[in-house]
């Protein structure tokens, strides 16, 4: 390792890192000198071997920490691993979620209650425990995955965007609440990258109706967002809060 890794010290907790945009983020932090609590809904031999080849490669820590967002006692669980490591918590990335694509009146309360369970209520109760550990030391970076979907008003998306766009507001209120503790606080909205998400919620005439629809005509990689997510976790982005930051190709 040397001087010019971006988070070289630094401290890092991401969540969703099973695989995409998640694992990427967790790679390219790992590349760039963090230690890292990578976290995930459950184990995998792939995810432990993957974490421990980046150990290997990168010089890092990794501690895989495997909770369900949606159960609070798992969650609580999980940020106890954390705490009990006592070191310093820089940078937290919110990524994991779950999409879903529906007609506004072919979309139930039962599926509004869990994408908004998954996607905004158990990431800010996850952010307020870890946001009281970044205030004592006075200094930290809230990274928060959202989605174009949350800007746009997409026909189909109502209900993931709207979880999504709760995602940015909140995010807008934290950056200004936290400030003078040294906290910033940003959104990462990726448009469409190919993911097993994107894949499977999504069919290919859809697909390629929306890459058409894009300025640079193809789908974004899991790397180019988690580079945009390497500026907003570094002191390269030091004097940018509050914001919202489009990866889309030109949505």
């Amino acid at each position: 390792m040397n001087g010019s890794l971006l988070l070289k010290g630094k401290n890092a907790i991401v969540t969703g890192c099973a695989k995409g945009i998640g694992k990427s983020i967790v790679d390219t932090f790992a590349r760039n000198g963090a230690n890292l609590w990578a976290c995930a809904r459950k184990p995998s031999e792939a995810f432990a071997e993957h974490t421990a080849r980046l150990v290997q490669e990168c010089g890092v820590e990794i501690t895989p920490v495997y909770f369900d967002l949606m159960d609070s006692e798992q969650m609580k669980a999980g940020v106890r691993t954390i705490m009990s490591a006592k070191r310093s918590v820089d940078i937290l990335v919110n990524n994991a979620g779950i999409t879903h694509n529906a007609l506004f009146q072919m979309t139930s309360r039962e599926k509004l209650l869990e994408l908004f369970e998954a996607n905004f209520f158990s990431q800010y109760l996850f952010t307020q425990y870890i946001a009281k550990l970044m205030v004592r030391q006075k200094s930290g970076s809230i990274v928060n995955v959202a989605s174009t979907a949350a800007l746009d008003g997409n026909a189909g998306r109502s209900a993931y965007g709207a979880s999504k766009a709760a995602v940015v507001c909140a995010t807008k209120a934290m950056a200004a609440e936290l400030a003078e503790h040294g906290i910033r606080a940003n959104v990462l909205a990726p448009g469409i990258t190919q993911t097993d998400m994107v894949a499977q919620s999504m069919t290919e005439q859809v697909i390629r109706e929306t890459v058409e629809a894009t300025c640079l005509r193809r789908m974004g990689q899991p790397l180019e967002i988690a580079s945009a997510a390497l500026f907003l976790a570094s002191d390269l982005s030091s004097y940018v809060t509050g914001q919202v930051i489009r990866v889309d190709g030109g949505m």
